[in-house]
């Protein structure tokens, strides 16, 4: 049996997202940042919505910053 990395899972306040296409260009950026191994939105449109991220290692604020405004005009809340 082998051993599993533990696993991190944090939650971040996103502003900006309005439709599912947004919270697919949000989840797939997010996905491309190392050691991130799943991303789930709970969009809520026009207003903050939650983005939960799994993975290996935590994830600086910036980290996830700059990716939001390579996924579009989403901004950490």
């Amino acid at each position: 049996m082998t051993e599993q990395a533990s696993q991190h899972v944090q939650a971040f306040q996103v502003t900006g997202m309005t439709c599912g296409h947004c919270a697919g260009a949000v989840t797939e950026e997010l996905k491309q940042l190392p050691g991130v191994v799943d991303v789930s939105v709970d969009l809520v449109a026009d207003g903050t919505s939650t983005v939960k991220v799994t993975g290996t290692e935590a994830l600086s604020d910036d980290l996830v910053a700059t990716a939001l405004e390579e996924a579009g005009d989403y901004q950490l809340a």
